[in-house]
């Protein structure tokens, strides 16, 4: 086959030259609901084309690539007093995988459980290119599963406007977790 960034031939969709030079985490900073922090790993530009793959059959590959290259890396070097709680937002299998389920896999560490279909949306309506209105207006309505960890780490592809991650802190709050950060690929503000 042939690397996705430069066509040469390649035994991985990204081959190794691309995901070293092209693929550097570049960790980028923002806060939901005031003081809950939503780290970013790669500007949006250097990643879009990677991200449109995510409902594709290629986009599992895509995504366990860039996951082992941000999240993995995440979770070797992070270091907390308690075992936490990872949930992907809406990890509902779609294109015969979930991108956030990917994701979130790549968190196993000593300090961090990924748990699976714990937070999935009951309204499906779809946010990308929609505006902060459009959102509020048809919000997730997230069901939860219950798990032992108090404390948790979300976990997206993109955050845009941080409504869906904001959602799903409210409704973790409500059943008494508490939502220390959140992870996501890229922030689409962040262009």
């Amino acid at each position: 086959m042939r690397c996705m960034m430069c066509e040469r031939l390649s035994f991985s969709h990204i081959c190794s030259s691309c995901q070293d030079s092209l693929l550097i985490p570049q960790l980028h900073k923002r806060k939901i609901m005031g003081s809950i922090p939503v780290y970013s790993f790669f500007p949006y530009n250097d990643i879009e084309p990677l991200l449109l793959t995510k409902h594709t059959d290629v986009g599992y590959y895509i995504y366990t690539i860039l996951a082992k290259r941000a999240f993995g890396v995440f979770a070797k070097e992070w270091q907390y007093e308690n075992r936490v709680a990872s949930l992907g937002i809406d990890d509902h299998a779609t294109s015969g995988y979930s991108h956030t389920a990917v994701l979130n896999k790549a968190l196993t560490s000593p300090n961090i459980t990924p748990y699976y279909g714990k937070l999935r949306a009951t309204n499906h309506h779809k946010y990308a290119g929609k505006s902060v209105e459009e959102r509020l207006m048809n919000p997730r309505r997230f069901y939860y599963q219950p798990f032992w960890e108090k404390e948790v780490i979300l976990v997206d592809d993109i955050v845009t406007t941080g409504t869906t991650l904001s959602e799903a802190t409210e409704m973790l709050h409500a059943k008494g977790k508490k939502v220390i950060l959140c992870l996501t690929l890229t922030d689409a503000e962040n262009k």
